[in-house]
């Protein structure tokens, strides 16, 4: 190499240490010592420097952003599972933590803990090799998760190199991505001026800015990072929680607030009353205190339960609460139809959060506490945030209150309003509400619908958002063009679109069907109708008379599809449908004398890792008349359980109902085909 490239070999390399320094003084230790624009003259400087020498070190901060969108997220294989913690919501439960930990060791002596604030985010797993972030997980299911590395590298929290003399050759680093208050109430502000759902809690928000396929729209947001735990390591030992947090510092991980050691139960329970006091003074949502045994030589000696650390708690704190008045009350339409009164609030400070609204959760519940419009109440944010009113003042009442009656029509497209017998929530059931609109198409289109590969759910946001879909039939008037002149879009992936929504104007019956998201109708539902009508004509203006003379369809599935059938405005729809090519083929088709298929009245229940997909087992249950549902119940007739089975084996012990193995579900199966 030419002496003049190693002295810009160097320069850049100076220039990414000072950057990096910078970046943890600012978004580690909240201590800079440069302002906004010198850092970024600075970072200028070096990305003009690597453009021109094509040298970029895989630390620089200009890494953190620049990775085209993706498709989807890979999966990621956790070496060590990603085990959630268990709940103590008294002190005594606390106490019993510690017994349980006491007896299982047969120790009667002290126990040196660690305490520290749960933060209220996303569990993230970062793996290093050689010190360099290779890849950032979240953590799913606990043992599988998705690549999200391109969205952690924009959070300058995290280290893209591990610094110091100790480091491993390989080691997984957990920890939480959350949002500061004050940049969650900023973030729905921009998003309410911008017509966007507002984000229900931090959680919610630090979530979905993590799960954005496009990471600019992640770095747009102002995430942080706290680490806590360790995973796999290799190369390395750690003798304690505490020389691990201390490790971490001395990397330059942020690490959580406050944390504390505490010997003896009595000393813990002090160490989660003083978080307790501080909880409103902390910037991020806290909803209770974790606390661990400090040593992993003990915290390997008591391991694990099924999904749950024996050797960590978390002690969840009581519910914030406020008084204020209500000043309206709204019918608010959800992505499903679901119709919900909402309470606009004069806004009011409770635990750190200005709250202006609150869920009313439905109109049994609005009547039985008697809340009114004028209203003094009392209102409480528990610990995923979300507010809601917990109780009338109704000695404040002056007489002017108003009570709030639920709608007969949708508020926002018109259509009827349908709340089943026995049910508590209204629905609307109109096919193109504007309120419900991304959801039907999002459900319209996936794998088990009309299959249209590569309209998810980004991509069905940015089409509504450039008003290229407005109603549920739009999707099959886009053309290229559209498409080409939108961001994600090219050529191939425009054309592959198309293509997809062309595919899906021939598909069968049972899957239209399905498709239309209609109330309480699902798949099983919807292959029983095609079973009992050959066309979709068939079932215009039905009546529910006719429809429960199919013995697996009960009353309020009938009830359900009568009023779907029989709006007018739905029925349109199908025209139009049809006036864009829809063709619809009905091979399930039997007739209404259809003879009793041999699985007929008995509901299966699959749980636990099976040879094949457990699609295609649901499958040959429901080909043979059976069903397959997702929960156990009293109901359920059988449980199919394979590996690793889980909650619903105990449930389905307790409930008494018979468990078989896979094979001896394929046994039934041949037996009952004949």
């Amino acid at each position: 190499m030419p002496k003049s490239s190693d002295k810009t070999k160097q320069q850049i390399e100076r220039l990414v240490k000072d950057l990096n320094d910078h970046c943890y003084q600012y978004h580690v230790l909240d201590s800079p010592v440069i302002s906004d624009s010198e850092y970024d003259l600075l970072y200028r400087e070096l990305k003009d420097l690597e453009e021109r020498s094509g040298y970029s070190p895989p630390d620089s901060p200009t890494r953190r952003i620049g990775a085209p969108p993706l498709e989807k997220f890979e999966k990621v294989n956790h070496t060590m599972p990603m085990l959630s913690l268990g709940n103590a919501f008294s002190y005594d439960e606390v106490r019993e933590f510690e017994q349980r930990i006491k007896r299982y060791l047969k120790t009667d002596e002290n126990i040196l803990y660690t305490v520290e604030p749960k933060y209220d985010g996303l569990a993230i797993e970062l793996t290093y090799k050689k010190g360099l972030l290779h890849r950032a997980s979240t953590r799913g299911d606990g043992s599988v998760g998705e690549d999200v590395t391109d969205n952690i590298k924009t959070i300058k929290a995290v280290p893209l190199k591990i610094v110091g003399d100790s480091v491993p050759e390989v080691i997984d680093i957990r920890g939480e991505v959350y949002i500061d208050i004050r940049e969650f109430e900023a973030l729905n502000r921009e998003r309410e001026e911008q017509g966007a759902p507002a984000f229900a809690n931090p959680r919610n928000a630090a979530a979905g800015s993590i799960r954005q396929l496009d990471s600019s729209i992640t770095a747009g947001r102002k995430l942080h990072l706290a680490c806590y735990g360790i995973g796999f390591v290799q190369g390395s030992a750690f003798n304690s929680q505490r020389e691990f947090i201390q490790w971490l510092k001395g990397a330059r991980f942020p690490t959580p607030s406050g944390m504390q050691p505490a010997e003896g139960i009595e000393n813990v329970i002090k160490a989660v009353q003083n978080i307790e006091e501080r909880r409103d003074t902390y910037p991020f949502e806290t909803d209770g205190a974790v606390i661990k045994v400090d040593s992993f030589d003990t915290q390997k000696r008591l391991g694990m339960k099924t999904r749950e650390p024996r050797w960590a708690i978390a002690y969840k704190f009581p519910a914030h609460r406020g008084v204020t008045q209500i000043k309206n009350i709204l019918a608010s339409v959800g992505r499903t139809g679901t119709i919900t009164p909402v309470a606009l609030l004069e806004p009011v400070r409770i635990g750190g959060v200005t709250v202006s609204r609150s869920t009313l959760h439905n109109w049994d519940e609005l009547e039985r506490k008697d809340i009114r419009i004028g209203d003094t109440v009392i209102v409480e944010r528990a610990g995923d945030v979300i507010p809601h009113v917990i109780a009338v003042s109704k000695d404040k009442r002056t007489g002017e209150e108003k009570v709030f009656h639920p709608p007969e029509n949708c508020p926002v497209c018109g259509s009827a309003v349908e709340k089943g017998e026995g049910e508590v929530a209204f629905r609307c059931i109109g096919l193109n509400c504007a309120a419900q609109v991304q959801e039907r198409i999002k459900h319209y289109s996936s794998r088990s619908a009309m299959d249209i590969e590569g309209l998810g759910e980004k991509i069905v946001a940015l089409l509504f958002s450039e008003k290229l879909v407005g109603h549920f039939s739009d999707i099959y008037t886009l053309k290229k063009e559209d498409l080409l002149n939108l961001p994600r879009f090219a050529e191939k992936s425009a054309q592959n679109l198309i293509n997809a929504i062309d595919k899906s104007k021939s598909t069968t019956l049972a899957r239209f069907l399905y498709s239309l998201g209609i109330i309480h109708v699902g798949e099983y539902a919807a292959k029983l109708l095609a079973r009992h009508f050959e066309k979709l004509d068939d079932l215009y203006r039905v009546k529910a008379e006719k429809i429960i003379t199919i013995k697996q369809i009960g009353e309020k599935i009938a009830a359900s599809l009568e009023k779907f059938f029989n709006d007018e405005e739905n029925l349109q729809t199908f025209e139009t449908l049809k006036s864009f090519g829809l063709n619809l083929s009905n091979p399930d088709f039997k007739g209404m004398e259809e003879e009793a298929l041999p699985l007929e009245g008995i509901t299966f229940v699959i749980t636990g890792t099976m040879p094949v997909a457990r699609k295609e087992i649901e499958e040959d249950i429901e080909r043979l008349g059976g069903r397959a549902s997702g929960s156990v119940s009293k109901k359920t007739d059988y449980l199919v359980a394979g590996e690793s089975p889980g909650s619903k084996l105990a449930k389905a012990r307790a409930l008494g109902v018979k468990t078989i193995s896979y094979d001896e579900l394929l046994e039934m199966l041949k037996i009952r085909a004949g």
